[in-house]
């Protein structure tokens, strides 16, 4: 059975990327490809919306298209969990067979695999910063990856407590993310590159994704494509569409 896509943002880097995933995969058709021109009504044909829109936007298309039960697959950075939180609510409240969200902070297996790690090492340190750099044309900071990186990292330190995060009232310090302060860079010449950084007695220890090339995306596009056509509820993440293990981190 195909299922119809409809790409909102696609004139976009991702957007574009997502089209012609779309249109080359068995089991897929792309119906639909909106633009900031494009009426949200023109969605309702497809099956599955995938939004790679902007923080502003993507908010809205969600709604918009989960009001109309359709399932969505969010590629779109900025779902901070008080957006998903409203969402759920959304979805519950709605009338009938509940529409899916699948929301996918980084659609790198590399940076999935990454993020992993630094779940397993944040019980061992208490001193953990992140590092993240983008293209300067990426407007949003911190980044997806970084916030959804230091809440793991959280909820893997529960019974420990939060991070030693020295002079926090200092703007040069970063942003406070559950307790890690993250540091964004914008700048020419960078896809995507995050360090998570970890401080103990006498060592650092260092984790580090570097995004080299777009193509790195496509493999885990595909992976939340396929999940998106069956997904209730919403879901949060690569790493609940892929087997990473029993050291895989929570929810």
């Amino acid at each position: 059975m195909t299922t119809k896509v409809a790409v909102v943002g696609a004139t976009g880097t991702m957007g574009r990327l997502v089209s012609r995933l779309v249109t080359d995969a068995e089991g897929f058709e792309l119906v639909a490809s909106l633009s900031s021109r494009s009426a949200l009504s023109d969605m309702l044909v497809a099956d599955v919306v995938v939004d790679v829109t902007l923080p502003a936007v993507s908010q809205g298309v969600v709604e918009f298209a989960v009001a109309n039960g359709k399932n969505v697959l969010v590629g779109t950075s900025g779902w901070s969990s008080e957006r998903i939180t409203t969402l759920e609510h959304l979805i519950k409240d709605l009338p009938g067979t509940k529409p899916g969200v699948v929301i996918i902070p980084n659609f790198s297996i590399g940076s999935v695999l990454a993020t992993s790690f630094a779940a397993m090492a944040a019980r061992f340190y208490d001193s953990i910063e992140i590092i993240e750099a983008h293209r300067s044309t990426k407007i949003d900071s911190p980044s997806g990856t970084a916030v959804r990186t230091a809440e793991i990292i959280g909820r893997a330190r529960a019974a420990l407590g939060p991070v030693i995060a020295p002079h926090a009232d200092q703007r040069a310090r970063g942003q406070q993310v559950a307790s890690v302060p993250i540091h964004s860079l914008r700048m020419q010449g960078v896809v995507a590159k995050q360090d998570v950084v970890f401080g103990g007695t006498g060592e650092t220890l260092t984790l580090s994704h570097t995004t080299m090339s777009e193509t790195s995306y496509e493999a885990g596009i595909l992976v939340a494509l396929d999940a998106a056509r069956t997904a209730t509820g919403v879901t949060v993440g690569l790493d609940k569409l892929i087997d990473l293990g029993p050291a895989g981190p929570s929810a």
